[in-house]
């Protein structure tokens, strides 16, 4: 070997060399679609389907991956909060909505609102629209997984009412405390049986309002029954006249206030009275509640209170207010007494 030949080696005084910045083809290739659609997709989300939107950010964060749109819409606020409601129909929601937009006007911002009509692909549809237009998220009764729910609220700070989702700031009314003041009444007025109509199958909701009132009844000594799962609107509890027949529990429990009017229409079309017949109980205290014969007895949520909290929190967090989100926020219920029990 010539002497002035050495093996070349590493200055140990110089750093290794910066590694090579990931670029939108790597993120297109460990996410498995192309390049053109990873640029769709931190662009304008809104235009490639949830989960590979999903997919192409998760691999965008493994790669340490960042456009220019990201680092510029990360610095952008449109002052623009969104708020996706399950139903928009269910007069439960005119409050919260109302209570959304007065606490999002009073800090400057607006609310745009979105109809899920119950369907999950319908609200994944409306979040992809939203997310690149909003500040924020609140979605209200969501039907979602979990697991997706975690997900978007990684990219838009996010609050959810009605329902608990581990990870995610949340708002709801206090369920099990509103049942409890439900069966209690009606043992106190002498009905010795309860049937509970359930609402969707993907709610949340309707499964704490199920188990508190199951709850109470096994404390109090009331057999209880539930239905299958009904639609959650007039129509839902007009049907529901057939499946309390087979059974003639002396008390109906509904799962809100729209099951509750339809199942007391339904009984009137065949020639029941209520209470006379059935003592019938609602849930949420929305508007007409008050306005049929015979007014219906219903547990109150805090439907305004609910909306303005869920904006109020949304907004905070996304000026920077650490988010609680494994301690939901509990508002309180009440039960409302009226002539149907």
């Amino acid at each position: 070997m010539n002497p002035d030949e050495h093996p070349r080696t590493q200055d140990p005084l110089r750093p290794d060399p910066a590694p090579k910045a990931a670029t939108i083809y790597d993120v297109a290739a460990l996410a498995g679609v192309s390049a053109s659609t990873v640029s769709r997709a931190l662009s304008k989300p809104g235009r490639v389907a949830f989960s590979t939107a999903e997919r192409i950010r998760e691999a965008a964060e493994t790669l340490g991956y960042r456009s220019e749109h990201i680092k510029r819409t990360a610095q952008q606020t449109s002052r623009i909060i969104a708020l996706i409601v399950s139903d928009i129909a269910n007069p439960a929601y005119f409050d919260m909505i109302a209570g959304a937009e007065e606490a999002a006007a009073q800090r400057g911002y607006t609310l745009l609102l979105a109809n899920a009509q119950e369907s999950e692909a319908k609200e994944r549809e409306a979040l992809d629209r939203a997310i690149p237009l909003v500040d924020g998220l609140i979605l209200a009764s969501p039907r979602m997984s979990d697991a997706a729910l975690r997900m978007v609220a990684k990219r838009k700070a996010t609050v959810v009412m009605n329902r608990t989702v581990r990870g995610v700031s949340s708002v709801i009314p206090d369920n099990r405390r509103g049942m409890e003041q439900a069966v209690s009444h009606l043992k106190e007025r002498g009905y010795r049986s309860i049937l509970f109509l359930s609402g969707p199958e993907a709610s949340w909701a309707g499964g704490m309002r199920w188990r508190g009132a199951m709850d109470a009844a096994h404390d109090l000594g009331i057999p209880i029954h539930r239905t299958p799962s009904i639609s959650p609107n007039l129509a839902g509890g007009a049907s529901a006249v057939a499946l309390w027949r087979e059974r003639r529990c002396e008390a109906v429990i509904a799962y809100n206030d729209l099951m509750a009017l339809g199942f007391m229409q339904g009984l009137r079309a065949e020639g029941f009275r209520v209470p006379d017949d059935v003592a019938v109980v609602g849930f949420d205290n929305a508007l007409g509640c008050s306005l049929i014969q015979p007014r219906l007895t219903t547990v109150e949520s805090p439907l305004h209170m609910l909306g303005a909290t869920a904006a109020q929190n949304v907004i905070a967090l996304r000026k920077g207010a650490t988010p609680t989100a494994d301690q939901p926020i509990m508002l309180p219920s009440r039960l409302v007494v009226r002539e149907s029990t």
